[in-house]
């Protein structure tokens, strides 16, 4: 392993250099902390091989090819600002490492104090459960999986690079209650709702940031005389993700007889999905339409005892709905 260490380290730390400077040009990583832990972090280490999709067929790069050209450009791809697939199964993308720009707003948004602890639903290759552990300390970060496969790896690429938080093999949807009580809950994966069993395993004030829709929600978990609840806006940004597994797979969309303008509107698509099951999609065209195409931080979303619903601009109306697959659990 030091000889591998060895080969990259120079490469790699320009590699991981220029990444930051780009994020950063961007606007991101305006926390020093997460600045150190992006430049500090060996992402080549948690993607040792990865697959780049050309015309629907996957080329695997990995670090131990024999063409050095092809080695140069494995180490040149694990540094570029997009996602990386690093699972493939009979053609499908089942898990991959997420764009670092969004990975990096993401936990900024995510607004950890030093002795938070933190769950992260969805391991993926290990890397942000690295930056989280390298802020954070090793004993306050939960990965969790449902994939043996996926944890193992994980586990593996964290030990490679210096970092050993607990990483468990369960279904996210459910939590991790055996590591409970939880600060921060982050999800790098979509979801089609938001799960009932987080919130008792959270801390008042609790923050959970999740990929819904295509958009990410942050809610504040908080107590009241009605019990515990959960409630938030989405974030301006767009966020697209591989779907939770073990959950319960998010509903199909449906476009129906809708114009094309509308269809290929990014924030339309985040409100027919949100929307689906609840409205239909020309309830929806008309919603958007007379808003004047809301952006996404004028919705979000409520979670209080077995009921969860969206809005728009105010959790008490006039405009409410059901989310339409209601979390299991």
């Amino acid at each position: 392993m030091g000889t591998h260490l060895e080969r990259y380290a120079e490469p790699a730390d320009e590699a991981r250099a220029a990444m930051v400077r780009v994020i950063a040009a961007e606007g991101g990583l305006s926390d020093p902390a997460w600045r150190l832990a992006f430049e500090e972090v060996p992402r080549h280490l948690f993607v040792p091989y990865y697959y780049v999709n050309w015309a629907g067929t996957y080329e695997r790069l990995w670090n131990e090819d024999p063409d050095p050209a092809r080695r140069e450009r494995w180490l040149r791809g694990a540094y570029y600002d997009g996602p990386l697939a690093t699972r493939v199964r009979d053609g499908e993308l089942i898990s991959s490492s997420s764009q670092p720009s969004l990975m990096a707003r993401m936990l900024e948004a995510l607004e950890v104090r030093y002795g938070d602890d933190v769950l992260e639903i969805g391991a993926g290759t290990g890397y942000n459960a690295a930056l989280l552990c390298h802020r954070l300390g090793d004993e306050h970060v939960t990965t969790i999986d449902v994939e043996p496969e996926i944890t193992e790896s994980a586990r593996a690429h964290l030990a490679a690079a210096g970092y050993r938080p607990a990483v468990v093999t369960g279904d996210g949807a459910r939590g991790c209650p055996g590591r409970a009580p939880f600060d921060r809950i982050i999800a790098t994966c979509t979801l089609p709702s938001i799960p009932y069993d987080w919130l008792p395993q959270c801390r008042p004030e609790a923050r959970i940031l999740a990929p819904l829709s295509t958009g990410l929600i942050a809610l504040r978990v908080r107590d009241d005389s009605r019990g515990r609840f959960a409630e938030g806006r989405f974030l301006r940004t767009s966020a697209y993700f591989v779907p939770l597994r073990g959950g319960g797979a998010p509903p199909e969309g449906r476009s129906g007889r809708l114009p094309r303008r509308a269809i290929e509107n990014d924030l339309f698509r985040f409100l027919l999905t949100l929307t689906e099951g609840s409205l239909d999609p020309r309830e929806a065209l008309s919603l958007w339409e007379r808003e004047r195409r809301p952006r996404r931080d004028r919705f979000g979303i409520t979670v209080s005892g077995r009921h969860q619903w969206a809005w728009l601009d105010d959790p008490g109306g006039p405009y409410i709905w059901p989310l339409g697959h209601q979390a299991a659990g």
